[in-house]
């Protein structure tokens, strides 16, 4: 009798104490993107090395403020992710690799006039100045309102009356990570050029988060929480729960040295391709797991981060690691190899600048007023775009 109530309360909450512990879980988890920051300096040669060192905590405590920007700024959330399968399958020929090209692909340009609205799309004649001139600031926005003095840009401008335009950038609902990689790379190599050590420092813990998102293949598609699949939760499954459990006593994170990357688009789409191509066994492997583990041990109450959650059971995450056959480990050991890499890169192409004196005598919380935002925004849990990513 008594397992047959068990089992009543399992198949009754299972579905609400998933979604209420899969919406409070921040990618990789805190836990995780610190872990892999910190083990990225590991990484460096030795002249890189002895500038990051003094800064490990830095590098180690702010890997996390790109997951609480997102409770801070409306446009971060596309950052952290590319729902690439929602444009074209492995290896995604139908998508630019370069974002202008990309977003004047799938965007539309609305004429309003009054209450009427007509697509003019095809009337723009020279997009890419038209992008260049108008879009470019505001790259990152899903909607962006203009004046209605592009008459230049159209090839009929005669034909239309417009009192405003809107350009509606689908292809940003969908994320940007591989492009915004792209673009937070340049502004790393111009800090270093600079010897601007508080830009370094901050855009390295940054550029370290999103770099560890690229290699989590959740965050490659449109499925991100399989709730296609009736999977919700597998999110947080797969990149929080499990690496807590198992990294500091299971996962080797000592990954060898950093190179220097030659084609940083090539390089950054080739960890998107690779995080998809784990994607199926990701979904597949869960669900079988779940259609054959005994239900009533498959989530139990467990200690989290100073709190008790209803999340999934030691030994059910061991056994759906186990099924994997080592590919999370591997995935963090890559994110730390890759942000390696990118600081290295960085740091090359900037002609390698003495850094020895570098932020001597650097307040290291010179960054407390906008953490301390952050934290405030954070708290207040009222997260912008999607809970995962």
């Amino acid at each position: 009798m008594l397992d047959g109530v068990r089992k009543y309360w399992v198949v009754i909450l299972l579905p609400i104490f998933v979604l209420l512990s899969a919406f409070s879980r921040p990618d990789w988890g805190f836990y995780g993107h610190r872990k892999i920051n910190r083990m990225a300096t590991f990484t460096l040669p030795t002249e890189l090395f002895a500038f990051y060192k003094p800064h490990l905590e830095f590098i180690t405590e702010h890997a996390v403020d790109p997951d609480k920007r997102r409770y801070a700024l409306k446009n971060e959330a596309y950052r952290h992710y590319i729902d690439v399968d929602h444009w074209d399958t492995i290896p995604f020929p139908s998508v630019p690799r370069d974002l202008s090209q990309a977003s004047l692909q799938y965007a539309t340009l609305l004429c309003i006039n009054n209450k009427d609205t007509s697509d003019v799309t095809s009337l723009l004649d020279d997009k890419e100045l038209f992008y260049q001139d108008h879009i470019q600031l505001d790259r990152y926005s899903l909607e962006v309102v203009l004046n209605s003095d592009l008459a230049s840009y159209l090839s009929s401008p005669n034909e239309i009356n417009c009192t405003q335009f809107i350009y509606e950038n689908k292809f940003v609902k969908y994320g940007v990570l591989p492009y915004f990689l792209e673009d937070f790379y340049h502004r790393l190599v111009r800090s270093f050029t600079n010897k601007n050590v508080k830009a370094i420092l901050k855009l390295s813990a940054d550029m370290g988060h999103y770099i560890g998102d690229a290699h989590v293949p959740l965050h490659t598609s449109e499925n991100y929480n399989g709730q296609m699949t009736d999977q919700v939760g597998i999110h947080a499954f797969w990149e929080s729960r499990i690496p807590e459990l198992s990294a500091d006593e299971h996962y080797d994170m000592l990954v060898g040295k950093a190179d220097y990357i030659d084609n940083k688009r090539e390089y950054f789409w080739d960890i998107i391709i690779e995080s998809h191509k784990l994607l199926p066994d990701v979904l597949r492997l869960e669900k079988e797991l779940r259609a054959t583990f005994p239900e009533d041990r498959q989530f139990c109450y467990d200690e989290r981060l100073e709190r008790t959650t209803w999340t999934q059971c030691p030994e059910f995450a061991q056994a759906y690691e186990k099924s994997l056959g080592g590919s999370i480990e591997r995935r963090m050991q890559e994110s730390i190899k890759a942000i390696g890499d990118v600081w290295l890169s960085a740091w090359v192409d900037a002609g390698q600048p003495d850094l020895s004196e570098a932020g001597l005598g650097l307040d290291p919380d010179f960054m407390k007023k906008e953490k301390e935002e952050l934290d405030k925004a954070y708290q207040s849990g009222n997260i912008n775009g999607r809970s995962h990513q």
